[in-house]
């Protein structure tokens, strides 16, 4: 079976860019919030679970209403562990069977939220993906919607860098004026080398 590393940062940190590169190098990743989103708009159970959390219908126009429910879990911790609590189980299970029939030296899973998901005990190795706040603030008012007030409230909601660090195996300083590539590219060899001692 394909040995696993996790990918995981803050908003804005860049995860996405990193795997995109992973992605060049020929790894294949699996998004954790991708797989998320299509669960919570086709799963008929956790469809009903939205719902039910929430207290009237997120559904009204066929998908959930994602501005809605983060407005109604972001000030709420209670309702966020709940939301959490029926949707990581099952993303964590598309995970398992995902990579077990891929046929590759190694897979990753990129979650914003790897650690709090306990899926860190899904994968051989983490990297935690960090940048410097303001960044991370331009690059998301810069790709959403969303106020710089919004930002810092979800920045706010997620742990702090310095404690995804300590748990890490690696981490990649992605502020603008860092060169990643080359980081990632030891990764990537120290990942096939561990990779080999299996086969």
């Amino acid at each position: 079976m394909a040995r696993r590393l996790g990918i995981t940062g803050g908003i804005g940190s860049g995860k996405t860019t990193v795997c995109r590169i992973f992605r060049v190098l020929g790894v294949p990743v699996f998004v954790a919030d991708v797989a998320a989103r299509r669960l919570m708009n086709n799963d008929p159970a956790i469809r009903s679970e939205m719902n039910k959390i929430a207290g009237k219908d997120l559904y009204e126009g066929g998908e959930l209403d994602r501005r809605e429910l983060a407005r109604l879990i972001f000030n709420e911790p209670d309702m966020l562990q709940k939301v959490n609590a029926s949707v990581h189980p099952a993303v964590l299970r598309e995970f398992e069977a995902w990579s077990s029939v891929i046929d590759a030296p190694y897979v990753i899973m990129e979650a914003a939220i790897l650690f709090e998901a306990r899926a860190d005990r899904l994968v051989d190795r983490v990297i935690s993906i960090s940048a410097p706040v303001e960044e991370r603030i331009s690059r998301v008012m810069g790709r959403s919607e969303i106020s710089r007030e919004e930002v810092l409230e979800r920045i706010n909601n997620q742990m702090e860098d310095n404690e995804r660090e300590e748990q890490s195996y690696y981490v990649i300083n992605n502020a603008d004026n860092e060169m990643i590539i080359p980081e990632i590219l030891k990764i990537h060899d120290d990942m096939l080398r561990l990779a080999a001692k299996e086969r």
